[in-house]
């Protein structure tokens, strides 16, 4: 397979674009000369923006909270796993339909329903980029105070998360192209990183680390195990779900006639590949808590610096190097998507002004979390959020998708964006409420009922005696909910393609016409946008 990347526009020179042009595409339908990407480029990109040093901050999460090593490993399993499966089907729509999920999801929220996924693509880009920034910039902070006597004051990071914030933002301008150049980079000098770093702590490694949960601690302690453990999970569950709203940025550029089955393998294999830094964060952690055991105090936990202070002094560069070169991954896979997306919701403002726009007020985020904010409830609450409110919008999009049979009108999905009305999915008033009604209920219920100990409790999150069920209870009542209103209220037969709905019933009720700027009175037949299986 290739893996030369996608031209971001149309160029005259049969090489593409160069590669600091600025991107020029919106969320429009990319056109199919412009779609040369493959599921190997998607590949990169997912796995580049979580083989990071941000991700290993999520992988000693487990340790924080009072895990064994190998009960943190079953948990970091378990969440990567089922956040893979979650959200591997996510990766179908952009050849589908050559635009982003949130665009897409217009089909099945309707036409101003879409915004749902704008909003949940804003929540994660503000707390992966905040993470990015936060775990970057102390990282850097910390080996430049080991390395060179820099004084760890307030100054020194206000500065480090300014410059890292503005070397992310500058690369998200330019756009897709030069994304994907720096997680070219990222996935193999992040991964050789990785592995240097399993030789400098191999000997301070113990897996038979206990943690609190031991036999000998007493019943109030062994009671907060099981909500210790789903809590730690979901927590590793939010990073591959964290990328739903994202993946239709970068699959937009892989062609519709690519087997399904490789672009769905893609996403699915850049989160198992996310083990990698996953268990560094957890077996660094474990070490953190022999070794140093007061930078995993749960009242005031600093693994980065807990990181440094257990480091061979030859391994400090290599963190920084990590800490640079994976933090400019994960920001730059979380920001450029969301702003690519508000460039459609206000129209007045270009893929570049929305960009710099959603990347000032994540560094508004940033500053107020590390210095206003207690920082870990601020990555345990937003990673919480991330997880109840986008997990049951992707089993919306992908019910949907497999009731339309995968059958999709372009043109019809962007009318939102060219402001104008009507159309397949303009369903009432441009909402489908049966997709938005399945949404909002199961993530209320998810919100109502977690459980993470210490860190966010909602209000019927002790109706399982402390546990965490708020994950199964919202992904089963989306999945019953949105089926069982589709069937009784039956979308029209218009939505769906030449195939008919599969599952579910129809009704036949005339199509509005499209209407508004640029509208044709007699417009094309909509291209099928189905790939091959």
């Amino acid at each position: 397979m290739s893996d030369q990347p996608a031209p971001p526009a149309a160029s005259a020179s049969p090489s593409g674009p160069a590669l600091t042009e600025v991107e020029a595409h919106g969320v429009e339908r990319i056109p199919d000369a412009d779609r040369t990407a493959t599921p190997l480029d998607l590949f990169r990109l997912a796995f580049g923006g979580a083989n990071t040093f941000s991700t290993c901050v999520l992988g000693a999460f487990p340790i924080l909270f009072g895990l064994s090593f190998w009960q943190g490993l079953a948990a970091t399993v378990l969440g990567v796993l089922a956040g893979a499966l979650i959200l591997c089907p996510m990766a179908v729509f952009g050849p589908v339909n050559g635009t982003n999920n949130a665009v897409s999801s217009s089909a099945h929220l309707g036409v101003h329903g879409r915004v749902v996924g704008s909003f949940l693509s804003l929540l994660t880009a503000v707390a992966f980029f905040s993470l990015s920034v936060w775990s970057s910039g102390d990282a850097l902070v910390g080996g430049a105070h080991r390395l060179f006597g820099l004084e760890r004051g307030d100054l020194s990071y206000v500065v480090a998360y300014a410059l890292f914030a503005g070397l992310v933002l500058a690369v998200c301008v330019y756009g897709f192209r030069f994304m994907l150049f720096v997680n070219k980079i990222a996935v193999t000098s992040a991964s050789v990183l990785f592995l240097l770093g399993a030789v400098a702590f191999a000997g301070d490694f113990d897996p038979s680390y206990a943690g609190v949960f031991t036999a000998s601690a007493d019943a109030s302690t062994r009671s907060m195990f099981w909500p210790s453990f789903i809590g730690a999970t979901l927590i590793v569950l939010s990073n591959p779900v964290s990328f739903g709203a994202f993946l239709g940025d970068w699959s937009r550029y892989i062609p519709a006639a690519t087997p399904r089955r490789r672009v769905v393998g893609a996403a699915f294999l850049s989160q198992f590949a996310t083990l990698l830094p996953f268990v560094f964060g957890l077996a660094t952690a474990s070490i953190v808590a022999t070794k140093a055991p007061h930078y995993v105090d749960p009242a005031a936990p600093d693994f980065v610096g807990g990181l440094l202070a257990i480091s061979p002094s030859w391994f400090f560069l290599p963190v920084c190097l990590l800490a640079l070169i994976g933090g400019m991954s994960t920001g730059t896979t979380s920001l450029y998507g969301t702003g690519l997306d508000f460039s459609s919701v206000f129209p007045r403002l270009s893929r570049v002004q929305a960009t710099l726009l959603v990347g000032v007020l994540s560094i508004a985020f940033i500053f107020a979390g590390r210095f206003g904010l207690d920082l870990v409830q601020s990555i345990s609450t937003f990673a919480t959020m991330i997880v109840t409110c986008t997990t049951p919008w992707m089993v919306v999009m992908t019910l949907g998708f497999w009731t339309r049979r995968g059958w999709y009108d372009p043109d019809a999905l962007q009318v939102f964006n060219r402001r104008q009305r009507g159309g397949r999915y303009w369903f009432a008033h441009g909402w489908n409420w049966r997709g938005m009604t399945a949404w909002w209920v199961s993530a209320l219920i998810g919100v109502l009922f977690t459980n993470i100990p210490g860190q966010f409790v909602g209000p019927l999150g002790d109706l399982a005696h402390g546990v965490d069920i708020s994950l199964p209870l919202s992904l089963a009542t989306a999945a019953v909910l949105f089926l069982a209103l589709l069937w009784l209220f039956p979308e029209p037969r218009a939505a769906y393609g030449p195939e008919g709905a599969r599952l579910v019933r129809t009704v036949e009720v005339p199509v509005p016409p499209i209407t508004g700027p640029g509208a044709v009175a007699d417009a094309p037949a909509p291209v099928p946008a189905g790939g091959a299986g």
